[in-house]
């Protein structure tokens, strides 16, 4: 039995790694930690979020030193803030505990680039030249397994990458012409803690972070590509939906392009390729990408891609890569 410590509990992608965790059949939960000044330590995260009743009754506590840790716990998750996460993986994995990280702390290999996105200069870096980034559906097991920590892509990038991959593997789009990612966000995707920003009575539909938003650079370096990047939040809770357009080489028409998504995912069971385009309400509360897209006559491509940000986007995609890193069958606990 793997036993897994998770830290940033009482936030929305933590409480949902509690759930998943809590079914999971081959994972016990060693702890769920908050940091020494949270209003939510000493509760018990099922008095946080009631549909945990029955299924995780775990009290939130402290989160102790890494060498403590390391006696509780094989496997660490990382539901914190990005300073929190660099701060806290370099002392575990040096404890010989496993981390995946959930935060954006090691996902940007540039320093110069994490500065500018994050705003702190990152002091790990023979770390951080150790971390892979795992998207599962694209990295190798075998690279997910030969390190002790492990970046999980943000929200936006993984519905953003999961609907670009194939086609640029596949050599289908126009260099020439960058993709323009239009993606709609939930308010759940700015945080548990309250602010006027994310207050559901002052949220309509606007776009922010336009050409500044911290995600831009992890997609570029993770497809290899530039993008036109621009996030929109949205008035509901939860989910992503992203629209991108892009341009085809010539030669490519929508036989040949579903043909690319087909083949990439035929064997992956947590993206689903659908007729005509995605909706949000079909992946809400789910573990799935779903995909779907549509080509113009004269050479250019719409793809939708619909996820949910706390699973798909966070929680879900993260036990699935533990399951992969451990050789579980990769959506164990997840459907």
């Amino acid at each position: 039995m793997i036993r897994a410590m998770v830290i940033g509990a009482s936030g929305y992608a933590g409480a949902q790694i509690c759930r998943i965790l809590s079914r999971h059949g081959k994972v016990s939960i060693a702890g769920l930690c908050v940091s020494e000044n949270s209003a939510d330590k000493g509760r018990k995260i099922s008095d946080l979020y009631g549909n945990l009743k029955g299924i995780c009754n775990i009290e939130l506590e402290s989160t102790p030193d890494a060498g403590a840790i390391a006696k509780r716990a094989d496997v660490v998750f990382l539901a914190t803030d990005h300073k929190v996460s660099h701060d806290l993986a370099a002392p575990l994995v040096a404890n010989g505990v496993t981390v995946f990280d959930l935060s954006g702390a090691f996902r940007i290999s540039d320093t110069d680039v994490f500065e500018k996105a994050y705003g702190f200069a990152h002091e790990h870096k023979d770390l951080l030249a150790r971390a892979v980034y795992a998207l599962p559906e694209f990295t190798a097991p075998e690279k997910i397994r030969q390190t002790k920590i492990i970046s999980l892509p943000g929200c936006y990038p993984t519905a953003s990458q999961l609907a670009l991959r194939p086609l640029i593997d596949g050599n289908a789009l126009d260099a020439a012409y960058r993709p323009s990612i239009n993606a709609v966000s939930g308010v759940t995707g700015s945080g548990r803690k309250a602010r006027l920003t994310n207050s559901f009575c002052e949220v309509s539909l606007n776009a922010y972070g336009v050409f500044t938003h911290r995600h831009q650079p992890e997609i570029e370096e993770h497809l290899g590509t530039k993008v036109i990047f621009t996030p929109h939040l949205g008035p509901f809770k939860r989910g992503i939906l992203a629209t991108i357009t892009a341009k085809l080489n010539p030669g490519f028409d929508e036989a040949k392009v579903r043909k690319l998504f087909q083949d990439a995912y035929r064997d992956k069971p947590l993206v689903r390729v659908v007729d005509g385009m995605p909706r949000l309400q079909d992946v809400q509360y789910l573990p799935f990408c779903d995909l779907g897209f549509k080509c113009s006559d004269d050479g250019y491509i719409i793809v939708c891609s619909a996820i949910d940000n706390l699973l798909k986007g966070a929680a879900s995609q993260a036990v699935q890569v533990m399951n992969i890193y451990f050789g579980f069958d990769e959506t164990t606990g997840l459907l």
